[in-house]
C-alpha cells in the first residue's frame, strides 16, 4: 500500500487579496515580453514583482506564484523556489500550474494517462512543501478554451474528473481550482445556466470518497486502467474505498467487466454506490444521458438530488469482497 496523505480542506476565505505572480511569455505577444523571454528571466522578473508589490502594501503571504508557459521541469516551481532568497519568499502564499490534458474522451478519462498527467507536478509539489508551502492547481479542467464540446461535457470527463481530484490529492495538491468558462457557454462546466454537466457526477463523488477523512491513499501504481483509493479517519481505521475501471466503453456492442477483490475485511458484508451510465462514456447529463450515482440523478436548475438511492451489497468471505465494474464506471465502497 502506498504512504497515506493528508486530505485537506479548503474554503476562499482569505483568498480576496490573493494575487498572481505569473507572466505570459513572447508567444503570446505581451509588452512585458518584448524581445527575449525565457524561464531565468521569468524567475527573476516574477521575484522582482513579488518584492516590489508586497512591500508597497505591505503584505505577506498573498503571492500565488508560478507560470504555466510550459509543462514542469522547464516551467514550475522547483526552478522558481531555487532562484529565491529569504526576502522574496515570505510574500509567497502558494505555488501553482495551469493544467489542460486534453485529448479525446478515451485518452482523457484512461487512469494511467491521469496519473502519468499529475506525476509531472511531483517535483514541484515536493519543492513548494519542503519551504512550507502549499502547491495547487491555479486553473484546470479538461480541455482548454473553456472545453471541447465532444469531450468536456461527457460522462467520460466526469469520470476524469473524479480520479483527477483523487489522484491530486494523493499526489499532496492542495487545491484545485476547475476553470467554469462562461455561463450558458461552458463545455467543462459542473452545472449551466439551465442544466446540470456531467462533470458535477465526478466531483460529487469525489467528495462523498473524501468527506470526513484525514488520509487518503492510493492502492494502485497508476500504470493501468484500473485505479483503487482508500480513505482513513484520523486514528488510521478505513473508511472508503473508490474503485474505477476506466476501460473505454461507447455505449453500444459487447461492455467488457473487471474484477476487484478487497483483503483484509472484518466486516460480514459491505454496501458500495455505483456510479454510472449505460450508454458509456459519451452520455451527456445536460442532453438527458443516464448517469446516475447509487441510481440517483441531480435535477437541472436547482442540483437538488433525485430518485430513491440504492446500495448495492457484498458478503465478505475470508476477510475478502469481490466487486465487478463494467468498463467505464466507478464503485464507491464503505467500510464503515
Amino acid at each position: 500500500m502506498a504512504t497515506n496523505r493528508s486530505v485537506r480542506a479548503h474554503d476562499c476565505e482569505g483568498d480576496t487579496h490573493k494575487l498572481t505572480a505569473a507572466v505570459d511569455w513572447v508567444k503570446d505577444k505581451q509588452p512585458i515580453a518584448s524581445g527575449s523571454w525565457s524561464n531565468v528571466i521569468d524567475r527573476a522578473s516574477q521575484n522582482d514583482w513579488n518584492i516590489r508589490v508586497g512591500s508597497a502594501i505591505g503584505r505577506t503571504n498573498i503571492i500565488q506564484a508560478g507560470n504555466w508557459n510550459d509543462a514542469p521541469p522547464q516551467w514550475g516551481a522547483a526552478g522558481l523556489i531555487a532562484t529565491e532568497n529569504a526576502t522574496v519568499r515570505p510574500y509567497v502564499r502558494h505555488y501553482a500550474h495551469h493544467n489542460y490534458p486534453g485529448g479525446s474522451i478515451q485518452k482523457l478519462m484512461t487512469h494511467s494517462t491521469t496519473a502519468q498527467n499529475v506525476r509531472g507536478f511531483s517535483a514541484d509539489v515536493a519543492a513548494a512543501l519542503a519551504i512550507g508551502k502549499e502547491y495547487v492547481l491555479g486553473e484546470t479542467n479538461s480541455v482548454s478554451g473553456g472545453g471541447a464540446a465532444g469531450v468536456s461535457p461527457t460522462f467520460g470527463a466526469a469520470l476524469w474528473t473524479m480520479d483527477y481530484i483523487l489522484r491530486a490529492t494523493y499526489t499532496n495538491i492542495s487545491r484545485i481550482y476547475f476553470h467554469q468558462g462562461t455561463v450558458g457557454n461552458c463545455q467543462y462546466c459542473a452545472w449551466g445556466r439551465y442544466s446540470m454537466g456531467s462533470p458535477y457526477y465526478g466531483q460529487y463523488i469525489a467528495t462523498a470518497f473524501m468527506a470526513g477523512a484525514k488520509h487518503i491513499t492510493a492502492l494502485d501504481a497508476g500504470t493501468t486502467n484500473y485505479a483503487a483509493y482508500a480513505t482513513f479517519d484520523a486514528p488510521g481505521a478505513p473508511l472508503r474505498v473508490l474503485l474505477y475501471n476506466s476501460d473505454y466503453y461507447t455505449g453500444s456492442g459487447s461492455r467488457s467487466s473487471q474484477p476487484f477483490t478487497l483483503t483484509g475485511l472484518t466486516s460480514a458484508t459491505l454496501k458500495a454506490k455505483r456510479l454510472t451510465a449505460s450508454s458509456g462514456a459519451t452520455s451527456r447529463a445536460d442532453q438527458g444521458g443516464d448517469i446516475s450515482f447509487g441510481e440517483q440523478t441531480f435535477t437541472d436548475v436547482t442540483c437538488k438530488i433525485a430518485g430513491t438511492e440504492r446500495y448495492e451489497t457484498a458478503t465478505v468471505s475470508g476477510g475478502q469482497a469481490t466487486f465487478t465494474l463494467k468498463a467505464t464506471e466507478a464503485l464507491l465502497v464503505y467500510l464503515q
